[in-house]
């Protein structure tokens, strides 16, 4: 029997806006997302794949714009021989009746939309088992019914839902559970589920396969997609992690003593090839303590690098200050400057004040530090 290959992938979320990012950097995201389906259908051209199965959740919302479905069917449409089998996740759940219509009714030949738990022969001894979502709470294991199904002898049985499995947990923290024994109770040769962002293995038949886009500093890393190959009915299936993403998402975390040097610290996190920097995205939290002067100049280097990446975040919260006699020096010996450094610096040691407000107190005297520091220059 012919082996059988396809790209297993979920949770593309079209036409989600990112609105907690700054706008320019909402514009690249949004248009990476977008462009997520040409992607993945080259990553299905590259391992000799003419199916991809998506586990839900393509689009972001149940009432995504025209323009958002209507070129995505374009995409997918774009190359006629690659076959397209889509389910409704919890986010495009079937409850958005007119959005599923629309795309029944505009998709071309290669994409299937599928609206009920019913099996389907996808190729020649090949059954889909998929399991739409209804509604965004179901309220059941969607996938309970695949166990009972009966399928032609010889047919490789693959099941398609969302959601999370009874000892995983949902991305969202309230999708409806799906028994983890689910693939050998179905007798099914591969289970692709989606929900979680990461890519994910529960056993050697049923497996996550992330988002393709990254949309958070949650899962790091470049999105990825799930090339799968089924020898045989029976026969573990073959699995190969593919990056599809465009942006890199980097969350790490610096930890800085006054004895390091924090210039070198800091840089030693940032990626070796600089030409990838605008497709990469940053989260930096800095924790431990270091001296006044020293935090002036990373912030300084900080901004010098900052502009080059798609997205940075400096997370400092955590980082304490020394100060010493020195450093008023610096900002003022005397004066109603120096009157009000001394007054910063008492209020952010101060332990019997709460640690919001030392924190405030030790951030307007870096400030103030900073701004002198600046005027001298």
């Amino acid at each position: 029997m012919t082996e059988f290959r396809f790209i297993h992938t979920s949770d593309l979320h079209l036409g989600k806006r990112f609105g907690n990012f700054p706008e320019e950097v909402r514009g690249d995201l949004v248009q990476a997302r977008q462009s997520i389906l040409a992607s993945l259908a080259n990553a299905a051209r590259d391992h000799g794949a003419a199916h991809i199965l998506v586990a839900g959740d393509v689009f972001d919302t149940e009432t995504p714009s025209d323009r958002v479905w209507r070129q995505a069917l374009t995409a997918m449409g774009a190359t006629p021989e690659l076959h397209w089998w889509i389910i409704p996740g919890n986010h495009d759940s079937l409850t958005a009746e007119n959005l599923w219509q629309n795309m029944v009714d505009h998709a071309p030949a290669n994409v299937h939309v599928l609206r009920a738990a019913e099996p389907v022969e996808i190729a020649p001894r090949v059954t889909l088992l998929p399991a739409p979502a209804p509604r965004r709470f179901p309220g059941a294991d969607l996938t309970a019914w695949m166990t009972s199904c009966a399928t032609p002898d010889g047919h490789m049985r693959i099941g398609l839902a969302h959601g999370g499995v009874l000892d995983f947990g949902s991305d969202d923290g309230n999708s409806e559970t799906i028994a983890p024994d689910r693939a050998e109770t179905a007798q099914l040769d591969y289970l692709a589920l989606g929900d979680w962002h990461g890519v994910w293995t529960l056993n050697d038949r049923t497996r996550y396969s992330g988002a393709p886009e990254r949309d958070r500093f949650k899962h790091t890393g470049r999105g990825l997609c799930l090339a799968v190959t089924l020898p045989a009915p029976g026969v573990i299936p073959l699995v190969e992690e593919v990056a599809v993403g465009r942006f890199d998402w980097q969350e790490m975390e610096l930890q800085l003593t006054p004895e390091l040097d924090p210039l070198a610290a800091f840089s030693s996190l940032l990626p070796e090839k600089r030409q990838t920097w605008r497709d990469t995205l940053i989260k930096v939290r800095a924790t431990g303590w270091m001296h006044l002067p020293a935090r002036m100049r990373l912030a300084e280097a900080v901004n010098q690098v900052a502009p080059e990446f798609c997205h940075f975040e400096f997370d400092e919260h955590q980082l304490q200050t020394e100060y010493s006699p020195d450093d008023l020096n610096e900002i003022a010996r005397s004066g109603a400057l120096r009157l009000a450094a001394e007054q910063l610096q008492s209020a952010a040691e101060d332990e019997d004040a709460a640690k919001w407000d030392r924190d405030v107190a030790a951030a307007a005297l870096n400030r103030l530090y900073g701004f002198v520091k600046g005027a001298e220059q």
